[in-house]
């Protein structure tokens, strides 16, 4: 099961806190843009971070709570903590194809941002964690190929021959990239991923249709936001 110790939570509450304070993004898959949205995947994500920054500010300062990046007192720090993440019982869980669970909160401030964006919170959810690790089940079906595991012990033999053992868990990167080209297992590994890569997609076709529909909703009322006059609290205080 994917936890979040308390020292990783602040930290990750930190780095939400400075996205969504300057409304920054990560590059996702993108889709059609909508009607005076923008085209590009990058934007369409700058898009959807600064929209649901305008909605997290909203729901805590209904609170009485404001996001910033300055330090705060342990008893300010949990209470900012359980307003954005939520609090008690996970109430979302995906079990993934390689075996890891990821679970969310469906009270916070995020998870009602999120909500308000894509309309529905446990279907976005679970679709927007499938796909995100589609890669990692590709890669973990990979693996599981006697192709590649036939090239990973030619790998093995190449980087610590008879008489030669390695020093240390990892072998120096110059000779590991070396016994990569020569064994194979480099060429092995990018045709094996790309394939499995649309053997998962065509698995999890119907997490991706709904991953494209709920984005383009969610697109769709981040045009509307941006169109109105942000909010100013929450977004300048220090």
């Amino acid at each position: 099961m994917v936890r979040t110790t308390s020292r990783a939570r602040r930290a990750v509450l930190a780095t939400v806190a400075a996205l969504l304070l300057s409304g920054c993004a990560t590059v996702g898959p993108g889709g059609p843009a909508p009607p005076g949205g923008p085209a590009s995947a990058a934007a369409q994500d700058e898009l959807l971070k600064a929209a649901e920054h305008r909605l997290a500010v909203d729901c805590l300062d209904a609170r009485g709570l404001t996001l910033t990046a300055r330090p705060r007192a342990p008893d300010e720090d949990r209470a900012l903590q359980a307003a954005l993440f939520g609090a008690g019982p996970r109430e979302l869980s995906v079990t993934l194809a390689t075996g890891a669970t990821v679970t969310a909160h469906e009270d916070g401030c995020l998870a009602t941002a999120r909500r308000r964006l894509y309309g529905d919170q446990r279907r976005w959810f679970r679709a927007q964690v499938t796909v995100d690790n589609l890669r990692a089940e590709a890669q973990a079906r990979m693996r599981e190929d006697p192709e590649h595991q036939a090239a990973l012990a030619r790998w093995t033999r190449c980087a610590s021959p008879p008489g030669h053992p390695r020093s240390g868990s990892r072998p120096d990167p110059a000779v590991a990239a070396r016994c990569a080209r020569e064994s194979g297992l480099e060429d092995v590994r990018a045709r094996l991923e790309a394939a499995e890569l649309v053997t998962v997609r065509t698995l999890h076709r119907g997490e991706l249709t709904t991953y494209r529909q709920l984005r383009d909703r969610a697109l769709r009322r981040a045009v509307e936001l941006s169109a109105s006059t942000p909010p100013q609290k929450g977004s300048t205080h220090s």
